[in-house]
């Protein structure tokens, strides 16, 4: 297991325009012969009335998501809290979440839930067209991203050298850690250790009471 993930277990799972609106499919894959491209996925999101659903373009598939559910939104904005408190004591860089664009070196189009980007000589990073190299990528999921999140944009991910990427599992409870080389993921049900480049401390996550934090009628975060 490498130094980012600890106080888990390891598992391994197999692998398991006019007229574009008609096209699309909820949560799923708008399969069609030819490959979509960046203009046709920036048209949909440019005529989308709100920030969902959310539109991702891999491998010249457009991934279709949602809306996220309250509990989804909630462990996201908790865990982004955590994050950027550690991110801002260290000096290491900024939390940003969907539907903001990460944009990697392959050209493709990502709204992760979550991402980290580095900061610059202990400043917050440069946000612009320029192509990014983030510390994290998290993705929480939900009934029909499993698939894509765990397949599909994890191998992205991997391909363009993201140091760490997270997969949420509010119905597990669990984290999946995945980083470049894996080939299968650490998960991890109990505590979390996250050390990204730079730091000189670790963040600690306590992954039973984060889960337990977003039930609902339970205390609100301090």
């Amino acid at each position: 297991m490498t130094a980012a993930a600890a106080a888990g277990h390891i598992v391994e799972r197999d692998e398991l325009p006019t007229g574009i609106r008609a096209k699309q499919i909820m949560s799923m894959p708008v399969l069609r012969p030819d490959r979509w491209t960046i203009e046709e996925v920036e048209q949909l999101i440019d005529e989308r009335p709100g920030l969902t659903p959310r539109y991702e373009l891999v491998d010249g598939e457009l991934l279709v998501t949602p809306a996220p559910t309250a509990r989804h939104q909630r462990l996201i904005f908790e865990l982004a809290l955590k994050l950027q408190r550690h991110l801002t004591t260290h000096a290491l860089g900024e939390v940003f979440l969907g539907p903001s664009e990460l944009k990697l070196a392959t050209g493709e189009r990502y709204e992760p839930d979550l991402f980290v980007l580095p900061a610059v000589a202990g400043r917050r990073p440069i946000v612009s067209d320029a192509v990014s190299s983030p510390l994290l990528v998290c993705e929480a999921l939900s009934p029909g991203s499993s698939r894509h999140d765990r397949f599909t944009k994890r191998r992205a991910f991997q391909r363009n050298g993201v140091a760490a990427y997270w997969i949420m599992d509010a119905d597990a409870e669990a984290f999946e850690i995945w980083h470049p080389e894996d080939e299968r993921p650490a998960l991890i049900d109990e505590r979390l250790v996250w050390i990204p480049s730079g730091a000189s401390e670790v963040f600690e996550l306590d992954v039973r009471e984060f889960f337990a934090s977003a039930k609902d009628e339970g205390p609100l975060p301090g």
